[in-house]
């Protein structure tokens, strides 16, 4: 008792854990009134004591007293902290539904402090005494347009959430189709003479965005095993736009790569010491749509001479109608060998598993950044001001504009050819079902315009977030500065979404595309824009006849299994069956 007397701060007030509090015991309350405050004089507390053991009645009577006491205590205290439970999650709530002051971006309605803390529970397991099977059944109503779901727990720290009653959630119809990857007999007895390959070494450079890059590597796998080479890990040139550095092994697993392909085509990280002062063939550039058949007659002399063989510039140059054991390659190293590094892949499921916390979410891939603007050749359809800044800047870098010169910008438009802006993306959301109360996650750089762009959306949609939204201070701190690195966590929280839709196509939006089919066909949203832009148009129509006209033009378009034979030319990574599915009972191999 010394010790509390000495500090004048807790003279008045004493912190008692609850753990304290719950192990009170009918003996320790006896010890109580044996033991009174020490300010009491000895003599009376003496008389005190000696009163209470002359007279067991009043003894009782005293323990039975304090006893009833110390249960309405304890249940007043139990009520107030439910009701302080109760009260937080319910400013959680309001603050989800009516959003909360902006995040340093100034795009969105973020919850500051309710969501950061939200996060940092959500991280702090061990801190949670409560046993999982004690955990009861909760009603969130916070998504999916106030449908009650269940959250039962799955044993892996994660929430099993019962089926969506919103029908915009609703998951395709994958017909049955699984990875399928089978190669011939011819390609497998191949491969043992391909991957004890000594003699001819290709290195590649790739270049661009992310997923530009991702593209690259994929194409430099099929090349070497078309040439028989072995593959030195690609070089990723720098950024000069982003200034980002990064390195193969920063982006992608290093080791997951090689195994992955071990028994399709041998993969070193530098070039062996007997090749070192080799100076390599480089080639000029490789012609677009090129054939197995062309790479082989321009590649194979130079190896025989040199050894080693160096590519550049390989974007969209290979042809996309291989043959089949070349396309399921094309798949096995786009789904399966480039898997993220573990640090991006950890940060990015972490903001996926965030997104998720309360239920279903939509991913956007938005285009709305001003040089998409620029190369597209349309307008943003935000004022005269943003207009004319994109209008100088195609002026003054003609070489950047991309769309056909000869149409204008409203020609574009009604041609399907420009990206849809936030008025356009948020009125095609409501119009197929999406709940006013869902979470929506934004990827892209940052729009022309900033928070302008975005306000049609974030009025409609208030829980709107991207990557720095939900963060933790510093935690995407070691990434600031690789912007390829960021595009991949980007890409990971869109790709573990429960809908998904691109304003504008581009390789993230593809690869998404294909990505999503490959694990089973979930929800995606392709904006016939072509088809549905005339109806935005229209002012005639009441909502009810948009939205019903709406709604038909995507029933084909909502992320359901598509042949890639009935598109001659396009990616197998972006339309995966039939070489790299099949829905019967053949068992996928990867060997």
């Amino acid at each position: 008792m010394g010790i509390w007397k000495k500090k004048s701060s807790y003279k008045n007030y004493i912190s008692v854990p609850s753990q304290i509090i719950n192990s009170v015991s009918s003996s320790s309350l006896h010890s109580f009134l044996y033991f009174p405050n020490d300010k009491s004089p000895k003599k009376n507390t003496s008389k005190f004591r000696f009163h209470f053991l002359r007279n067991p009645k009043l003894l009782a009577f005293s323990l039975f007293s304090l006893s009833v006491l110390v249960i309405l205590f304890l249940l007043r205290l139990g009520l107030c902290l439910s009701s302080f439970g109760s009260y937080h999650e319910s400013q959680l709530q309001s603050s989800d539904s009516n959003g909360s002051p902006k995040s340093h971006l100034g795009f969105a309605y973020i919850r500051s402090n309710s969501f950061q803390a939200e996060i940092s529970n959500a991280n702090d397991r061990s801190l949670d005494k409560i046993s999982k099977s004690a955990v009861p059944v909760e009603k969130n109503e916070t998504f999916g347009g106030g449908n009650s779901k269940q959250i039962t727990s799955n044993g892996s720290g994660g929430h099993d959430w019962g089926d969506y009653k919103n029908e915009f959630w609703k998951q395709p119809d994958g017909l049955g189709y699984k990875p399928c990857l089978n190669f011939s007999n011819e390609y497998r007895t191949e491969s043992k003479r391909i991957v004890g390959e000594r003699r001819k070494y290709l290195m590649v450079v790739v270049s661009g965005g992310m997923n530009q890059q991702k593209n690259q590597i994929v194409d430099a796998v099929v090349i070497a095993r078309i040439l028989g080479a072995v593959l030195v890990v690609p070089v990723l040139q720098i950024n000069l736009i982003w200034g980002d550095e990064s390195e193969f092994s920063d982006i992608f697993d290093l080791e997951q790569f090689k195994n992955v392909l071990a028994n399709d085509v041998k993969i070193v990280s530098l070039l062996p010491a007997s090749k070192l002062m080799t100076r390599p063939s480089e080639d000029g550039g490789m012609a677009f749509n090129a054939s197995p058949q062309w790479i082989r007659s321009h590649y194979l002399k130079r190896f025989n001479k040199e050894g080693v063989l160096l590519l550049r510039r390989l974007d969209s140059r290979l042809s996309k109608d291989l043959p089949s054991d070349l396309q399921k390659l094309r798949c096995k190293v786009a789904f399966e060998a480039l898997k993220f590094s573990p640090r991006v892949m950890e940060m990015g499921k972490k903001l996926a598993e965030r997104m998720r916390s309360k239920g279903p979410y939509i991913a956007l891939h938005l285009r709305l950044e001003k040089d998409v603007w620029v190369r597209t050749g349309c307008l943003s359809g935000l004022s005269s001001k943003y207009d004319e800044i994109a209008k100088i800047e195609r002026i003054k870098r003609p070489e950047l504009l991309t769309a056909k010169s000869s149409m204008t910008s409203n020609e574009r438009k009604l041609a399907g050819l420009c990206p849809l802006n936030a008025k356009e993306v948020t009125r095609l959301l409501r119009a197929l079902g999406a709940p006013r109360d869902a979470r929506i996650y934004w990827a892209g750089g940052e729009p022309l315009g900033g928070k302008e762009a975005l306000e049609p959306l974030m009025t409609e949609f208030p829980n709107l977030y991207n990557k720095h939204d939900i963060a933790l201070p510093l935690e995407l701190k070691p990434f600031e500065k690789r912007a390829s690195i960021m595009a991949a966590i980007d890409y990971i929280v869109c790709k573990e979404s429960d809908v998904f839709m691109a304003s504008h196509g581009g390789n993230m939006g593809h690869a998404i595309q294909g990505h999503r089919a490959y694990e089973g066909h979930k929800k995606l949203i392709t904006p016939n824009k072509r088809h549905m832009l005339p109806y935005f148009l229209n002012t005639s129509m009441t909502e009810t006849e948009f939205e019903k006209m709406i709604k038909k033009l995507h029933r084909q378009s909502l992320g359901q299994p598509e042949l890639r034979i009935s598109k001659a030319g396009r990616d197998v990574t972006k339309y995966p069956v039939p070489e790299c599915m099949c829905n019967n009972n053949q068992s996928s191999s990867t060997t």
